[in-house]
């Protein structure tokens, strides 16, 4: 410069002279300190990009991992639940069934001897209803004759007459 002092660095720069001249090269093939440090911060940066893709990667895996064995041990717990309530369920079946059982025993000998009355109430009944007719003759002419209700209750029976 004019003023005999050496031109600073920014001032030659801003005002075009020959340290932007001198730069110009370097800035186009990159091999200056700027572009160096430039060039390794991107790649510090790409590499730690990398070691956060790998870690999210390693994270899913062990998620993966996590539910898979989550997943095959509630199918375990599952397993074994259905298999106690189906063993209970059987229980509870065993037990209406032996109840179920006993009532049909039962019900079984009750139909058995109401059979048995029905048949014993059928014999009573021919033979009340052989005495019925042996006692309902027609009367004889001239024999004193009287009135009498036969069956047994107000509700069945029958009037007929008697010697």
């Amino acid at each position: 410069m004019a003023d005999g002092r050496e031109p600073q660095r920014g001032e030659e720069e801003a005002g075009g002279g020959p340290a932007s001249v001198n730069r110009q090269p370097e800035l186009e093939g990159k091999s200056g300190p700027y572009f160096y440090s430039l060039e390794s911060s991107i790649d510090i940066l790409k590499k730690r990009a990398q070691e956060l893709i790998e870690n999210i990667n390693e994270s899913r895996q062990k998620d993966h991992a996590l539910m898979t064995n989550f997943r095959d041990s509630l199918k375990i717990k599952v397993s074994d639940l259905t298999e106690k309530l189906e063993e209970r369920m059987y229980q509870v079946y065993n037990h209406h069934s032996k109840i179920i059982q006993e009532r049909l025993q039962e019900f079984t000998q009750k139909i058995a001897t109401i059979s048995h009355l029905e048949t014993e109430l059928r014999q009573v009944c021919h033979t009340v209803e052989s005495v019925y007719k042996d006692l309902c003759v027609q009367p004889e002419v001239g024999a004193t004759l009287w009135q009498g209700w036969v069956g047994g209750s107000s509700e069945g029976g029958d009037w007929c007459w008697f010697k």
